[in-house]
């Protein structure tokens, strides 16, 4: 079996031992390329997704189908939207949005996790995304028009410094991209700053328990596949508590979304993560 079949074979439950050829999202490599800056990581990473855009690469195996939410949530969403597969889990199930509500998608790809959620917030509620890739913007833009959904906006940007106002949604939601960015805290900061008082987050992302060998974090194509940028899981919680958030929440999934009865060690992981930011004035 090829490194890129047995990922791909160890991708279906998202719970993968950490050795140096071995990943999560999108494959691995067998050549080491040392990273030095982070803008050398966006833009390899940039250049990764805009190659799947461009050859409608799903992240994970099969792109035949989606088995990362219920079969309802996609049914009147074509086929080339729903089986452009980029994430790790279902955001939008776990954020429970209501009509209304102002959803900002942090890494929105496809444009798939910002179409299931204007379902969900309706023609008064609103949807951003996020995405520093042109032909990821250009492939969701697209897809929008011809849907003719109208409460979707798609913006150029990076999620270490958004163009979105401060206090201004009601929830933050990303799908495996968080892990991508070379600058978390940052990332962090952004989330809680955008958000309301009460608002709250919604991310599926790739974590770890246990520290990644040095080899992968250095593997430039690890980084576009989701391996070489994951957090430790408890660094990911104490990441959201110190720029203010409370109530953080990290719970580990299969592939499939199902609760797994144990996090292995040393082990990379789908996680489904939820955190609030405080109603009261005074938060920092």
């Amino acid at each position: 079996m090829s490194t890129t079949e047995s990922i791909q074979e160890s991708v279906k439950d998202k719970s993968i031992p950490m050795s140096a050829n071995e990943g999560a999202c999108c494959g691995g490599s067998d050549q080491i390329i040392v990273v030095h800056e982070g803008e050398e990581i966006r833009d390899n990473v940039q250049e990764f997704y805009a190659d799947r855009a461009r050859n409608s690469s799903s992240c994970c195996g099969d792109a035949s189908q989606n088995l990362l939410y219920e079969s309802d949530l996609l049914s009147d969403l074509p086929d080339d939207v729903v089986n452009f597969t980029l994430g790790c889990g279902d955001p939008i199930t776990l954020a429970q949005l209501q009509p209304g509500e102002v959803v900002l998608d942090l890494g929105s790809g496809g444009g798939l996790d910002c179409f299931l959620a204007a379902k969900q917030v309706g023609e008064d509620g609103y949807v951003i995304g996020i995405d520093m890739t042109p032909e990821m913007l250009e492939r969701a833009t697209a897809a929008a028009q011809r849907m003719g959904i109208e409460n979707v906006e798609f913006r150029q940007g990076y999620l270490e410094d958004m163009q979105v106002d401060n206090d201004s949604v009601d929830v933050v939601i990303s799908n495996c991209v968080i892990n991508l960015s070379p600058d978390k805290p940052k990332v962090f900061a952004e989330m809680f700053r955008t958000l309301k008082p009460g608002g709250r987050v919604s991310v599926s992302d790739i974590v770890t328990s246990g520290e990644l060998p040095e080899a992968i974090r250095k593997d430039m194509l690890a980084w576009g596949a989701c391996i070489a940028g994951a957090l430790e899981m408890d660094e990911y919680i104490q990441g959201l508590e110190q720029v203010g958030f409370e109530d953080v929440s990290l719970v580990a999934k299969t592939g499939e979304g199902e609760l797994l009865e144990g996090i292995p060690e040393n082990s990379l992981f789908s996680a489904s993560i939820t955190a609030r930011k405080p109603i009261s004035p005074d938060y920092t």
